[in-house]
């Protein structure tokens, strides 16, 4: 099929995500098979404006569907968000040929995107991000494999928590978001969940359902609280003094644990999707969007609009969580 775009480059910014490899797969393989010549970019703005590149092909990209991580490397760029970065980056895109970018990253990365845009180089945007915060999508790749892992890692931390009669505040990433906190807090089944869309009352969000658990027969809790909301050390001071002598409160951070690891099905069929229709835009010589999930629909915005549009917490399983925490 000829089209206009001959040349193009594939990177991954900011945090990486479970699934990224799915979408360079994706990207790289549709773009091959359109006749596209794709380059990979390593380790984000800073390889585009060094013109860190290598040749990608069917082969190139074999067998990494299943691995976590991205095989092109991330990194975040102070130098590039500086108009005299962006021009670097446009500057070494002409001199290697390379028509547009397909750019897998969250909303820092969707910034550089737009600025590269506005150079000329025609830019998409794919949703890479554990946090799940992009207003432009209900999805982003990572998410569900994060969700699973910190799950996963509770789950195991269950058994010692009702061994020893504790109280566990895990801390769970998603700066100042709570869509992985209030997924993996219903999955691990939390006492309480702390978001920082949701304000909490120390006393009747937390002490009170502890004295509630406690009447039932419950004698150990986990509560998961996103690292938005504050530091899970910090909280554990709080209540030492006002629960149950009985009770040991602790606190563990999950971390970046949660980043890795071999991305879920779900993963990898969305971060294909998604990867595969940013060719379909290119050649059909629509340019400067960003991709996203709507009601289990793959769509585009256009990536100044994208970057305005806000995100709400489900406040209904948000409520949710709460009634059948007890």
């Amino acid at each position: 099929m000829m089209t206009e775009i001959r040349k193009i480059g594939v990177l991954t910014s900011g945090g990486d995500a479970p699934g990224m490899n799915a979408a360079i797969r994706a990207v790289v393989r549709a773009g091959v098979r359109k006749g596209i010549e794709v380059v990979g970019v390593k380790r984000g703005y800073n390889g585009l404006m060094a013109g860190n590149v290598i040749p990608m092909t069917l082969e190139t990209v074999s067998d990494i569907v299943s691995r976590g991580g991205t095989i092109l490397h991330s990194a975040r760029s102070a130098e590039y968000n500086s108009p005299e970065g962006v021009q670097r980056a446009h500057d070494k895109c002409v001199e290697l040929g390379i028509d547009g970018i397909v750019v897998i990253g969250g909303d820092g990365s969707y910034r550089g995107a737009l600025d590269l845009s506005r150079t000329g180089i025609k830019c998409i945007g794919i949703p890479g991000t554990i946090d799940n915060d992009i207003g432009s999508t209900d999805y982003s790749i990572g998410f569900d494999t994060a969700s699973n892992t910190a799950v996963d890692c509770l789950d195991k931390l269950m058994d010692t928590i009702k061994s020893h009669d504790r109280v566990m505040v895990a801390e769970v990433m998603g700066r100042n978001a709570g869509y992985l906190a209030l997924n993996v807090g219903i999955g691990s089944g939390a006492t309480a969940v702390l978001i920082p869309e949701v304000k909490y009352d120390l006393k009747r969000d937390i002490l009170d359902r502890l004295d509630q658990a406690q009447a039932v027969g419950k004698h150990h809790a986990l509560i998961v609280m996103a690292e938005g909301v504050g530091k899970a050390v910090d909280l554990v001071e709080q209540l030492k003094p006002r629960v149950s002598p009985d009770l040991h409160v602790a606190s563990v951070v999950l971390g970046h644990i949660q980043r890795g690891g071999t991305p879920s099905v779900q993963d990898r069929v969305t971060a294909s999707q998604m990867g595969y229709h940013a060719i379909e835009l290119l050649t059909r010589g629509i340019y400067n969007r960003v991709i996203g999930v709507r009601s289990g629909e793959i769509v585009d915005y256009d990536i100044e609009l994208a970057l305005q549009m806000k995100k709400s917490i489900d406040v209904r399983l948000y409520e949710m969580a709460t009634d059948v925490s007890l």
